[in-house]
């Protein structure tokens, strides 16, 4: 009998061991929360952004559609503009703390605020080209004496066009008539159209040129304008579009902009690796009216992601093309190395 005793006395030391093993390891799993995989992720607060209707939210979406899930971990409050100058006028009042913008525009906001709007990262290289309805151009050279439709008089495509006009032997000023539109929209209801005419020349970026092209079965892509830019030895690469952040926000919420380009780097990655489920959601976000349009249209959009030394080198060398150019393009002045955000 004692010896039953002794055994079950044992047993029960045992089983209170065991429990309370079991109870410092429950305890050592919930004193840290992080280690555990359902652990939600940290808040670290809410940014208002604005894009354009166009490549640069196109390589945003898949951070826009995790956010708007609620998966990410900080709140975005995103608008898609049709114009860059509802977006200027914002970042400047601090409506808006974070914008996808023409890179030249950058350098305008940064001199005009004297500082407060910096460039954090490169979104989009060149998405310009030239469509003509026929076939008789295959180079700059043939150009010239023709009629060109485009938009952006006094930001990026006349800039570009200019640049790369002037490197080839041909005067923007004499040698061509450059004829501005307000929108690409109604350029490619130009292109379209049952009146469109045999000849016809416009430079439209994607994913407009696009949509062009599904239209008519005439037109094509005569020149990629990002070609044409290393073709003509012009320095650095073409920067069309780049992601900018108010310093005063950026300042107060670190974390946040790094977790926001992180994100945001993934998200460029994986548009440029599953264009059709891209293209779903950019079709669904109304930036172009059909998922087919967005999947011809992507691999044309130049889609990237840099930030650090990649971004300034780029930044510089191309800002300096347009400076020597024309110095109004930039604000009147280059921007000094206070114009990139980098992280501390």
């Amino acid at each position: 009998m004692k010896r039953s005793l002794t055994i079950i006395a044992a047993i029960a030391v045992l089983i209170a061991m065991f429990a309370g093993c079991a109870k410092t390891a429950d305890t050592a799993e919930s004193a840290n929360p992080s280690e555990n995989v359902s652990a939600e992720p940290t808040d670290l607060g809410s940014v208002n952004m604005g894009t354009l209707k166009g490549p640069t939210t196109m390589g945003l979406i898949k951070l826009l559609d995790d956010a708007s899930a609620d998966t990410l971990s900080y709140k975005v409050n995103n608008t898609i503009y049709g114009t860059a100058d509802e977006i200027s006028a914002l970042l400047i009042s601090g409506d808006l703390d974070i914008a996808a913008i023409p890179c030249n525009l950058a350098s305008i906001l940064y001199n005009k605020t004297e500082g407060e709007i910096q460039a954090a990262a490169i979104n989009t290289l060149g998405v310009l080209n030239v469509i003509e309805v026929g076939n008789t151009i295959s180079t700059v050279a043939d150009l010239k004496g023709k009629t060109i439709y485009s938009t952006g008089k006094g930001t990026t495509p006349e800039y570009v066009l200019n640049a790369i006009l002037t490197a080839s032997g041909i005067d923007p000023q004499t040698d061509v008539t450059v004829e501005y539109k307000s929108e690409a929209t109604e350029i490619a209801a130009y292109l379209t159209g049952e009146t469109a005419a045999e000849g016809a020349v416009a430079v439209l970026p994607q994913p407009y040129a696009t949509t062009v092209l599904m239209n008519n079965e005439n037109a094509r892509i005569a020149l990629d304008l990002t070609e044409e830019w290393s073709n003509a030895d012009l320095e650095g690469k073409m920067v069309t579009g780049v992601l900018v952040v108010r310093r005063e926000f950026a300042e107060a919420n670190p974390e946040l902009i790094e977790a926001l380009l992180a994100d945001y780097a993934k998200s460029t990655e994986w548009v440029n690796a599953n264009t059709e489920e891209a293209a779903e959601l950019i079709a669904a976000a109304g930036i172009v009216p059909k998922a087919p349009i967005a999947v011809k249209a992507l691999p044309y959009c130049n889609i990237v992601f840099e930030t650090g030394n990649e971004m300034k080198t780029d930044i510089n060398a191309y800002l300096g093309v347009l400076f020597a150019q024309n110095p109004a393009a930039l604000g009147g002045a280059l921007p000094d190395e206070n114009f990139f955000y980098t992280a501390e």
